[in-house]
């Protein structure tokens, strides 16, 4: 059992997704709500394939993205911000902006 003093939601968030990946996957998401492997992957050119994926498995597991799988040959699998998802990056768009915005003065 977690001790009061062991629990920080905020934290816990973060650290799922304040990684290198996660935030420019669900922001692709939200720009273009349904979207395939490859059209993600071409829209964030410099992820790995092995990365893109271990991402979008780790937010599905959040249930932040959804993904359907087509019983096509070859197989089509889509990808899309859930409700959650989608609460969540309205409540990051605004550091997204502030992101944009400053990032020449923060790096100096």
């Amino acid at each position: 059992m977690k001790k009061i003093e062991d629990f920080c939601p905020v934290r816990d968030i973060l650290a799922k997704t304040a990684d290198k990946w996660s935030l420019l996957v669900m922001h692709e998401l939200q720009q273009r709500p349904v979207l395939r492997f490859s059209e993600l992957q071409r829209s964030i050119p410099d992820i790995s394939q092995k990365m893109l994926t271990q991402t979008l498995r780790k937010l599905e597991q959040m249930q932040l993205l959804g993904r359907e799988v087509y019983p096509e040959v070859p197989p089509r699998v889509e990808y899309r911000l859930t409700e959650l998802g989608n609460s969540f990056m309205n409540n990051i768009n605004p550091l997204i902006g502030w992101a944009v915005e400053n990032r020449d003065k923060c790096l100096k």
